[in-house]
């Protein structure tokens, strides 16, 4: 096994790219290395508490070395920058040995001194011509002058931690002939290799993350009907524009995850997707975010400087993306949208009350069976993206949410078992405090078919009374602001409490009923054992 040693410093364009943070910075060359088949062996890094352009001697400074059996960074000393540097010399000294005695095969580089604190280091290294990696434009001409065999240099404009412990790590590979397949996503475990990009989309995954933009989006519209408020309906314009950035840049940071780089493609990708409504900007960031890692690992394959693989990937990724949905896709991906808004707004108009019910009394059976998330959440925010407001998410609130509370409250009030209110009330209040966990009415009602179906049938009222008064709303907010939020405050306001206080009562009722089966049971095994 290949043993990498890193050594250098948070420096000076570093320390504001990553550098300022050298448990990130070494953890993500440390999963790298894993992934490659490597071992990380040795650090020796000298983190100031500020840019090293600016620091003085006074400046605060922590000494690292590498923890092996931890695999973790250690701290080998405390003190002023100029006190750090005089005790890496012995670290420097240790390093050397290490690399003369062939324990280490590479060497990873970052804003180093090759004149004072990673002398001894960098002369070893040319001495046993190991491979030699790194950023900082000074420091790694200084260390090709030394005669060391560097396969790789660039400066850190632009760059992140994981795109330079990629580019690290793949030249290193590519020197020696091995594969290597980077690790994105979470670097915990250094259990996530990249694979196939196209196993990583995840439409649900993209909606769930995007909701607050439409929540806030929802609130602005609800901000704007009041009269001292409406020149909030110019911002609301501006928001309805950026939700396909906020859905690109999402797609296209779960997809790459490569940081930064990923997010500006998301962001380019997104204004040139805007003309295609949310399904533009989430197919504009899907391409972004494939064409992201493709492009990079292209380019350091090619062995580009890092800058230039991080404007690659990251503006070239956006821009053709951007171009193919402005230029092709977007006109389909609007009709797209505005085809499925107008088949629900023709169910609704066809009949609301019975299209109120049929949506309360599926509402359960849906999120039960996954089906909430895959399908319902994403028509929701489609909804949204028109009115800032939905007939699902009205239904969402009343027959999900308010039926939960209701659940929740019976068995806060009068509880089967003791022990019962005490897991009733946390839901209770997130419920009607967030607008969500439905997930608290879980336990009650897998355990009671009553309350299971009561929470049916509730839903269903409510979702009628949906109809009744044709309420367009949402749910993950606060239970007082639903209404506010809402095109109908006392219609969804009246909706809301039925749906609780029907659930509310059949709940009520089961629970006596069990308590009371409990008793008989209780005396007539008294009896039996007298």
């Amino acid at each position: 096994m290949k043993r990498i040693a890193v050594i250098g410093s948070s420096g000076g364009n570093l320390y504001n790219l990553g550098g300022k943070n050298p448990d990130k910075l070494v953890g993500e060359i440390a999963a790298q290395c894993s992934s490659a088949g490597m071992e990380l062996g040795a650090v020796q890094f000298i983190a100031a508490s500020e840019s090293m352009d600016t620091a003085k001697e006074t400046t605060a400074a922590v000494l690292y070395g590498w923890n092996t059996e931890e695999c973790r960074l250690a701290k080998r000393m405390e003190g002023t920058l100029k006190e750090v540097n005089e005790a890496a010399f012995e670290l420097d000294a240790d390093m050397a040995a290490l690399i003369g005695s062939g324990q280490i095969d590479g060497l990873i580089v970052m804003s180093a001194d090759p004149e004072g604190a990673n002398g001894q280091a960098i002369r070893a290294a040319a001495e046993k011509s190991i491979p030699v990696v790194g950023t900082g434009g000074t420091s790694m001409a200084l260390i090709g002058s030394k005669g060391a065999k560097v396969i790789a240099a660039s400066g850190t404009t632009g760059t992140t931690n994981r795109t330079r412990a990629v580019s690290f790590i793949t030249s290193l590979c590519k020197h020696w002939g091995m594969k290597y397949v980077p690790v994105l996503g979470s670097t915990d475990g250094y259990k996530q290799p990249a694979g196939n990009p196209w196993r990583r989309i995840n439409l649900k995954g993209i909606m769930q993350s995007s909701l607050p933009g439409f929540i806030a989006m929802a609130i602005v519209l609800a901000l704007s009907q009041i009269p001292a408020l409406q020149g909030l309906s110019a911002v609301f314009d501006i928001m309805l524009k950026a939700l396909p950035v906020v859905l690109a840049v999402i797609a296209a940071k779960q997809i790459s995850d490569m940081d930064e780089v990923s997010i500006v493609a998301g962001v380019i990708a997104g204004t040139l997707s805007m003309n295609g409504g949310i399904i533009g900007g989430i197919l504009g960031g899907i391409g972004a975010g494939l064409l992201v890692q493709f492009l990079f690992v292209k380019c350091v394959q090619w062995r580009f400087p890092m800058t230039t693989v991080n404007i690659v990937a990251g503006g070239f990724a956006g821009l053709v993306s951007g171009l193919i949905m402005y230029y092709l896709v977007a006109p389909f991906a609007l009709q797209a949208g505005e085809f499925i808004k107008y088949l629900i707004n023709l169910a609704i108009s066809f009949n609301p009350i019975v299209a109120g019910v049929i949506g309360g009394l599926l509402i359960w059976p849906a999120i039960l069976g996954g089906v909430y998330h895959a399908a319902i959440l994403p028509i929701v925010l489609l909804e949204m993206e028109k009115t800032g407001n939905s007939f699902l998410g009205a239904i969402d609130m009343v027959g999900l949410v308010m039926v939960s509370a209701g659940i929740t409250l019976a068995n806060l009030v009068a509880p089967r078992d003791k022990g019962e209110a005490a897991v009733a009330a946390p839901g209770f209040l997130i419920n009607m405090g967030f607008g969500t966990f439905v997930e608290a009415a879980y336990p009650f009602m897998f355990s009671n078919k009553w309350v299971f179906g009561g929470a049916i049938a509730a839903a269903g009222v409510g979702g009628g009374l949906v109809g009744v008064f044709q309420v367009r709303g949402t749910a993950y907010v606060p239970s007082f602001m639903g209404p506010l939020l809402s095109n109908n405050a006392v219609g969804f306001t009246i909706s809301m409490a039925a749906a609780l206080l029907l659930a509310f009562a059949v709940t009520l009722v089961a629970n006596k009923a069990s308590r009371s089966r409990k008793t008989s049971d209780r005396n007539l095994s008294a009896q039996q054992s007298a």
